[in-house]
């Protein structure tokens, strides 16, 4: 796992990105570097609690699907950045690409079926499109990037 510091704005919108392999446990070794990479924001425990729930959902996602076949250098880049209207994320990977070439709609499913019975593709992208703003998904070459905006930190200063 890398963390890396933008050397300059001209080489990447976002002031810190961390990079890992595609597994479980990197994920959860992730997004504990990203809640060190918040940490000067002050952010609050439900704050820090929806940014895990929306990236780990994401992040899980990318693990399962996306890399569910081997794939050489199967990392993933997480990549963010604190601005006024609140915390932006970019993940990039260069596992396979999303179905029809866009990420499931998310629509609430009934929960009166046993878990194992529950469809896929729809509670984690509930959470993910309820909780994110601005969620655009695009394939760019060989990769997969997702990009969405939190709305918290809003009243934050340097």
């Amino acid at each position: 796992m890398t963390r890396s510091t933008a050397l300059s704005p001209e080489t990447s919108p976002f002031p810190f990105d961390i990079r890992f392999n595609s597994s479980k446990a990197a994920v959860r070794q992730a997004l504990a570097e990203v809640r060190q990479e918040l940490a000067p924001l002050g952010l609050d425990i439900e704050e820090l609690q929806i940014v895990e729930l929306v990236l780990a959902e994401a992040l899980n996602n990318i693990v399962e699907h996306a890399y569910a076949q081997p794939v050489p250098d199967d990392m993933i880049t997480i990549c963010g950045d604190h601005r006024a209207n609140g915390l932006h994320f970019r993940i990039v990977d260069r596992g396979g690409a999303m179905p029809d070439g866009k990420p499931p709609l998310g629509n609430t499913q009934p929960i009166s079926a046993e878990i194992e019975d529950l469809p896929e593709g729809g509670f984690g992208w509930f959470l993910i499109r309820d909780l994110a703003k601005d969620v655009c998904y695009r394939r760019i070459g060989t990769e997969n990037r997702l990009d969405l905006r939190l709305a918290i930190a809003l009243d934050w200063r340097e």
